[in-house]
């Protein structure tokens, strides 16, 4: 697993399936599971993960299927992206699935960390820049897809500051965050040698 611990709590806006939304965390998990992983009890799961790791208070946590050795990090003007890039289970974000189909597990999971606080608007715009910048990446690779049905991302960054109003792709944050997750998710998506 990858584990991320800030010493004071930090400002988070996840989509993450444990912990997500807006709100003060103090560690990160992405946590690595068997392609046949069928748990439920997700909260339950990343409880007992963080137990282990005498990990407490608030946090976020996700599932990848993904070797997470292949971790990507990049940085970007002092933003910094860990991304586990599976793509072996494309989808469009449009398209209408068939009722019956399972999902499968591939996931893309990003922790993007900016320096700068956000305000909410700023940090639900890193988000959408976050994902343009992960659907360019997989676009250049030729990934037949947006991303996966599992993909999550949690924008990370100082709490009770003055805050960035903006995030978008052509703000001074923004930018460091599309080029980050760009390069973390293009290297990620790379054919396996």
């Amino acid at each position: 697993m990858l584990v991320w611990r800030w010493g004071t709590p930090v400002s988070v806006l996840s989509s993450a399936p444990v912990g997500g939304g807006p709100r003060l965390v103090q560690w990160a998990l992405n946590i690595g599971v068997r392609s046949d992983y069928d748990r439920t009890d997700l909260s339950e799961h990343a409880r007992e993960v963080a137990a282990g790791l005498d990990v407490r208070g608030p946090g976020v946590a996700m599932f990848t299927a993904v070797d997470l050795s292949r971790r990507q990090r990049c940085e970007s003007g002092g933003v910094t992206v860990d991304a586990t890039v599976g793509i072996s289970h494309p989808t469009w974000a449009a398209e209408i699935p068939d009722t019956e189909e399972r999902i499968f597990p591939g996931t893309i999971n990003l922790v993007v960390q900016v320096p700068v606080a956000l305000d909410p608007g700023a940090a639900v715009n890193a988000v959408v820049t976050a994902t343009e910048a992960k659907t360019q990446a997989l676009a250049a690779r030729g990934v037949p897809g947006t991303g996966t049905a599992t993909d999550a991302v949690a924008i990370v960054c100082p709490a009770g500051i003055a805050a960035e109003r903006f995030a978008g792709p052509r703000s001074q944050w923004g930018s460091r965050i599309g080029h980050a997750v760009y390069r973390a998710v293009w290297s990620g998506a790379r054919p396996r040698e």
